[in-house]
């Protein structure tokens, strides 16, 4: 007879003998993961198995924190004043299937519209969902883009310092691409009020910008009128003057790195190149974050989702290591969350379990050109704020013939 008393459990959730790459805290080998609540409980190289309520083997994964995605665009309820955008996704539907926890919406909602935004998408989201606070009142996708009497500074960031949960950063996009310059549509009316904004509320601005030369020109945006903490998405578009004329990076794209200017991927669905990127990461200039631009026009084409974006970069040969960091605590601290992409313990637990295919692939860009690789990452399981919410492969599933008494209507 056995009068021993049960062992105490102290963990939900036990992840064991994965891969983990933790590049806040400079893991990367095998480690487990424990779970307690909502927070990371423990990490260590051999965690006891019995102090965990549940236990799932991750051995030949890669875990790593939760990702972040931090442009997109999730504002798809938008239309409170016959303004449908038609642009936006639900946050949830691609998420977690892409080992992503945080999505940070760039700019589909401006300042009249946050607060819808937040009550219809960001408050009844299981993904954490973040934005950039459009320098346009309407937002985004309309002519309304094209008229300065609509970027107002001051309500911008009245709009961000009411919402600090939320909120960001300021973000411009898409005004005045060819159309002649007037006494109205001056060349740096939207990127002024933007950098005015940010000011004002104490955040940064993410520009999606296209050059003019010379009244508007990519060198004078990094190097006189982005500050440090700004970011330019989309910096391998096929219109970035990243290369010069030899396929060299242009000095003033180290010079503006030096000066703190940041530099995003931004995929989307005609803003990014392997003739850019593949290029500029060989000599070295990398970007310092990666995000997809997921929206209803590239999901279904060149980006797919976030863990293509990654294995992109990956095929353009960076480490995994280095693909993660440009994934987790890069991003995370771009937008002012330093909480986020990592697991030290008492964070949130938000973690991502992928596995590393080998095999022949292929990866296309924006200019419908593709690039091969031997490697590819496929999320396996998604865990959020403590929660699995996605296992397609039912890592944390028993066997049917194991399965528990209400599996079999007992």
């Amino acid at each position: 007879m056995n009068n021993a008393a049960p062992q105490t459990k102290h963990y939900d959730l036990l992840l064991k003998g994965g891969h983990l790459i933790d590049p806040h805290n400079r893991i990367d080998g095998v480690c487990d993961v424990a779970i307690q609540g909502n927070q990371i409980a423990a990490v260590a190289h051999d965690i006891n198995p019995a102090l965990a309520t549940k236990v799932v083997d991750v051995g030949g994964h890669i875990v790593t924190p939760g990702i972040l995605d931090i442009h997109v665009h999730v504002y798809h309820t938008r239309a409170p004043e016959g303004e449908p955008e038609g642009l936006s996704v639900d946050a949830d539907a691609h998420s977690f299937r892409s080992g992503v926890t945080t999505m940070v919406d760039t700019g589909t909602a401006g300042p009249r519209h946050l607060r819808h935004f937040k009550q219809t998408v960001i408050d009844r989201a299981k993904t954490r969902i973040l934005a950039y606070v459009n320098i346009v009142n309407q937002g985004m996708l309309g002519d309304f883009e094209q008229d300065p009497r609509n970027f107002d500074a001051e309500y911008a960031a009245s709009v961000v310092e009411a919402f600090p949960e939320i909120c960001v950063g300021i973000k411009t996009a898409h005004y005045w691409g060819n159309q002649p310059w007037d006494e109205l549509h001056i060349p740096w009316a939207a990127v002024d009020q933007s950098i005015k904004a940010a000011a004002l509320c104490g955040k940064h601005v993410m520009y999606d910008f296209h050059p003019r030369p010379p009244e508007r020109s990519y060198e004078e945006l990094i190097l006189q009128k982005a500050r440090p903490g700004d970011i330019h998405t989309h910096v391998y578009a096929a219109h970035i003057p990243v290369l010069d004329a030899n396929g060299k990076v242009h000095p003033y794209m180290w010079e503006a790195r030096q000066r703190g200017v940041i530099f995003d991927l931004g995929h989307g669905a005609g803003s990014f190149w392997f003739r850019n990127g593949a290029r500029a990461i060989e000599q070295g200039f990398t970007p310092d974050s990666i995000s997809t631009d997921l929206h209803r026009h590239s999901m279904n084409g060149v980006v797919a989702d976030m863990q293509t974006t990654m294995s992109k970069v990956l095929a353009m040969g960076m480490t995994l290591y280095d693909v993660i960091k440009l994934s987790t605590i890069n991003p995370a601290n771009e937008i002012g969350h330093p909480e986020l992409g990592h697991l030290s313990v008492g964070s949130c637990a938000d973690v991502a379990v992928f596995q590393l295919h080998s095999g022949s692939f292929g990866f296309v860009d924006c200019g419908r050109a593709k690039i091969t690789s031997d490697k590819k990452l496929e999320c396996a399981m998604t865990i959020r704020n403590g929660a699995v919410v996605y296992d397609v492969g039912g890592l944390s599933m028993p066997h049917w013939t194991e399965a528990p008494a209400a599996y079999w209507g007992r």
